[in-house]
């Protein structure tokens, strides 16, 4: 009887896939048969086959790479949008032009939590991928802003070292609120990777203050000003404290007076600090449902006027909706259903929606000298609506909601980056256990920032109107950017969702006071529909899909000129420059100069690369002998999980059939010897 040969089926999609492509260069190199073993509820086909997935394909139980496709929402016709319209655009800034604004205005909030995936394994260890990301916009812009921060933020610890010498570690037993939030402990180096960061890349960084009680821990401070220096813009005093006591971290009782004299209490204890400097340095109130930020401001005996030589900025963060209906059960937030929603998203009145609230709040901050920002959004709270925070509508509603806080005096906005389990993230890194062979995720909201990077432009002196466009239409507003009083872009958006074309644009733009150039550079941001997922362009340039990133963009840029004068239809007897835009899409149209050159204003185009390698444990060659004998899972017709090692040297998970497990083989020559990668992750 020939040797047998066993091969476990069925772990995943990959190894399903690998093992099959194997089984005839078995036969074939070696002639020996070969015993299938499957995971439970794991079986053949009805015709004797296996099923079997792409290398690239991944299931639903991580929410960044989910599947989910919301049904394409119907085109809207010519009575609920009107097609072609005139665009007047005055050449000098206009009366209600917002404030002068710097091209770092969108920026990014990433979870504390995440930014040893996100960021780097260390100071000596980078993300490539993200470095790249971060150099796209600081080419366009010159400056890039970072909140390292969010309710993982209010636990923190600062120590020396941790036992196995990362730089973050999470109390994965000690979780608690209705968020599930670790405590964490995390090392010096965490900061020195944000300051190393920004040594490549001109990144400045917010960070917060650890607020879970008054006994002030203060490391984190002292830390950052010493390492960051003047890359660090300000601390954050509280993420959303009128949820404290809904969190579970304060009395039911706790209200502004409460968080007032908390406040007072932390500027005590840095005053108090030889090693802080307190002055400027605190952002707050950074409240988000449960109170108006005009109830903390005027609270006690006024925020500004107690504590304004301790206060950098204003701040409110804002959800437009949530999904903790399904990331926490338990709770009792309401399931909501992202096509019920779907239609919000694809319309100006969610912008307007959001920042109506918050006019006030900015004419305060206008009023006191201080920066208003949006410390914290996104399209949803608790990870974002799958097939809608990661589809091409969320790019236009992230674009339209960035411009729109821009026109009403934010000064910077940040959106959230989480983990794996959220579907809302501008960029995801691979699960580590696959690292090696998938690339980063680039998500809708990161072409946003793109678009927004561009239309605001790098000469920090930018203005910006909302245009109310085709009569106020709330499926296709634009804005007009001034810079250094002249009218420099004009940005159009069209949330319709229609093949046939029937709803594509047709804008004569035409400018007041002032003369059109001849021609005019247009760069388009496109999708096929607002459901699709991934390989959305921008100029012709796109990231790819799910893993097909390392943060450069692909492909040739393909900015279109467009002649402008009058039009030979006898539709006008001005020139005009008549601006196409697609359903679903965005142009943005270059008045002053061209495109290339704003492309370039931020700084010199830079990229990176890494000679790196991390995971040199990981390609062992068996010998025949050992794997005829040694991988079949006992060959007992019962699946039970042996000792697999995991992808971190000297980690190890036995707790069963709980993670997902990747087997790699490749079959050499005349004798089989195998590479092996095995991942077992904890849920």
């Amino acid at each position: 009887m020939l040797p047998q040969k066993i091969i476990p089926v069925g772990l995943c999609g990959h190894a399903t896939l690998l093992a099959v492509s194997l089984l005839g260069l078995v036969e074939q190199t070696v002639g020996q048969t070969l015993t299938i073993y499957y995971a439970p509820g794991q079986t053949p086909l009805a015709n004797g086959s296996i099923s079997t997935a792409t290398p690239t394909a991944y299931d639903d139980s991580l929410q960044a790479y989910n599947t989910a496709t919301l049904v394409e929402p119907t085109p809207p016709g010519p009575t609920a949008m009107p097609t072609a319209f005139s665009l007047v655009v005055p050449s000098a800034v206009p009366v209600g032009a917002s404030i002068q604004h710097s091209g770092s205005f969108f920026g990014f909030s990433i979870e504390m939590s995440v930014v040893n995936q996100v960021l780097g394994k260390n100071s000596s260890l980078i993300q490539v991928p993200f470095l790249n990301l971060m150099a796209n916009l600081q080419q366009r812009t010159g400056r890039i802003n970072i909140r390292v921060g969010g309710n993982t933020q209010e636990t923190a610890t600062l120590v020396d070292s941790t036992p196995d010498g990362k730089i973050l570690e999470k109390d994965l037993q000690a979780v608690f609120g209705t968020t599930n939030t670790p405590p964490l402990i995390f090392t010096p180096d965490l900061i020195q990777m944000m300051r190393n960061i920004s040594d490549f890349v001109n990144v400045h960084w917010f960070l917060g203050v650890p607020f879970n009680d008054t006994n002030w821990r203060l490391g984190i401070v002292e830390a950052g000003q010493a390492i960051l220096g003047d890359f660090l813009i300000g601390m954050q005093a509280g993420n959303e404290p009128d949820l404290y006591s809904t969190h579970g971290r304060r009395p039911a009782t706790y209200n502004q007076d409460d968080y007032f004299n908390e406040f007072g209490s932390l500027i005590q204890a840095l005053e108090a600090d030889s090693n802080v400097n307190a002055s400027k340095l605190l952002i707050a109130p950074s409240v988000s449902t449960d109170w108006t930020p005009e109830s903390v401001l005027f609270a006690g005996t006024g925020f500004i006027p107690t504590y304004g030589a301790n206060l950098d900025a204003i701040a409110v963060e804002h959800y437009p909706f949530d999904n903790c209906g399904v990331a926490f059960p338990s709770s009792l937030d309401p399931v909501i259903n992202p096509q019920d929603v779907l239609g919000i998203y694809l319309s100006h009145g969610s912008a307007l929606s959001i920042v109506g609230p918050y006019l006030n709040t900015s004419n305060i901050a206008q009023t006191n000298g201080f920066p208003f920002y949006m410390f914290e959004t996104n399209t949803a709270s608790c990870g974002g609506f799958p097939g809608l925070s990661d589809a091409f509508g969320a790019a236009l509603w992230g674009l339209d909601y960035g411009m729109q806080m821009a026109a009403v005096n934010f000064t910077t906005a940040l959106f959230h980056i989480g983990g794996q389990n959220v579907t809302y993230n501008a960029f995801t890194p691979p699960p580590t256990n696959e690292s090696t062979f998938h690339q980063w995720s680039v998500g809708p909201i990161y072409y946003s920032a793109l678009v927004v990077a561009e239309a605001i432009g790098a000469s920090n002196t930018s203005q910006i109107v909302d245009l109310a466009a085709n009569n106020n239409n709330t499926l296709t507003p634009a804005y007009g950017i001034w810079e250094n009083g002249a009218l420099a872009r004009v940005l159009l958006i069209n949330f319709a969702n229609d093949p046939t074309g029937a709803s594509t644009l047709q804008v004569d733009l035409s400018m007041s006071g002032g003369t059109l150039p001849s021609q005019v550079d247009v760069k388009m941001l496109l999708a096929n529909s607002v459901t699709q997922k991934g390989n959305f362009t921008w100029a012709g340039q796109t990231f790819g899909g799910n893993f097909e990133s390392d943060g450069r963009p692909i492909g040739t840029d393909n900015t279109a000129q467009t002649t402008c004068g009058v039009p030979t239809d006898g539709s006008s007897t001005t020139p005009v420059c008549r601006i196409t835009v697609p359903a679903p899409g965005a142009a943005l149209v270059f008045l002053a100069g061209t495109a290339a050159a704003d492309d370039v204003a931020g700084g010199p185009s830079t990229t990176f690369s890494t000679s790196s390698v991390t995971k040199v444990v990981n390609a062992a060659t068996v010998p025949p002998a050992v794997l005829e004998t040694s991988n079949g899972h006992g060959g007992n017709g019962t699946f039970q999980m042996l000792q697999l090692g995991s992808t971190s040297q000297g980690s190890f998970k036995s707790t069963g059939i709980q993670g997902r497990t990747l087997g790699v083989w490749t079959a050499l020559g005349g004798a089989i010897a195998a590479v092996i990668l095995l991942a077992v992750r904890a849920p």
